[in-house]
């Protein structure tokens, strides 16, 4: 797939970064992301992708190295600061660290009230984010009566009432029971569809390989690789590089394939999907 400028929505170009205690953020990074598509970032603990979020919307600063948002080096005024925090919103991987208010409501109303928003139109995006997340009926809650998975809810929907271009989540399904991940996936797909652009770190290299577009992985403070999902099984080296596995379901497709039960020419995403393939294969042998 080819790049245009028009397709970048947020540049890495050689972005440098360290932390006053001499630890190293990022060296030298380079990643894009392409409007309209839903990202995958991946990578080891400490491999520099919190802090390469924090860079997307002028948290961090870098020291070297540009950040570029629609194609413009970000604006660290204070006016371009407030401009790039609506469009891109940062969900933190705890939600303790991006919640203050004392209801659920009043938090969600924080981001475009401080936009200079009037009440309407603050009382229209709330009651959407709302909707969109589906926690309606928490809305006058306190923000501290909420489970963890209400509380990440709260925090989605903070970032989406600033109807954002791009959505970066850090770590968005950790400490989340099975229900509660697919009750987030199903507000994704929600997200996607309405045309936002997601970007998403994630320790699941199976749920990377099954949702996303796109996947770049990072270490040491470098994004070392990035490519389509779809290319996957061909990524061994760049992975274990990165001290990371093969998605499961291609382990598993390749030992099919060579015991003769499943195809080589097609590598599922999925388990739905691999068994699909199983049983499309069995109906051929029957015949």
């Amino acid at each position: 797939m080819t790049n245009t400028t028009q397709d970048l929505l947020l540049e890495f170009a050689n972005v440098g970064f360290h932390y006053p205690d001499g630890n190293m953020g990022l060296n030298g990074c380079s990643l894009n992301i392409r409007r309209g598509t839903r990202n995958a970032l991946l990578g080891a603990n400490g491999a520099g992708k919190t802090t390469l979020f924090l860079h997307t919307n002028g948290l961090l600063r870098q020291q070297s190295g540009t950040v570029r948002y629609t194609g413009s080096a970000i604006d660290t005024s204070r006016a371009g600061l407030r401009q790039l925090r609506s469009a891109v919103g940062l969900v933190f991987q705890n939600p303790d660290q991006q919640l203050f208010s004392a209801s659920v409501r009043e938090d969600i109303s924080f981001g475009p009230l401080n936009l200079g928003l009037d009440t309407d139109t603050v009382r229209q995006r709330v009651k959407t984010a709302l909707q969109t997340v589906d926690i309606e009926e928490l809305a006058d809650r306190p923000v501290h009566n909420l489970s963890f998975g209400q509380k990440k809810r709260v925090c989605i929907a903070g970032v989406l009432a600033m109807a954002p271009q791009l959505m970066i989540l850090d770590e968005p399904m950790a400490g989340l029971d099975h229900a509660m991940r697919s009750e987030l996936l199903c507000v994704f797909d929600q997200l996607h569809a309405q045309g936002i652009t997601l970007f998403l770190a994630t320790h699941d290299i199976d749920f990377a390989y099954r949702w996303a577009d796109r996947v770049h992985i990072m270490a040491h403070g470098r994004c070392t690789a990035s490519f389509d999902a779809v290319d996957f099984p061909a990524q061994g080296e760049a992975l274990a590089n990165a001290g990371l596995p093969m998605p499961s379901i291609i382990e598993l497709q390749r030992q099919l394939a060579k015991q003769g039960l499943l195809a080589t020419n097609h590598a599922p995403r999925s388990l739905p999907e691999l068994i699909e393939q199983l049983k499309q294969h069995a109906g051929k042998d029957a015949r």
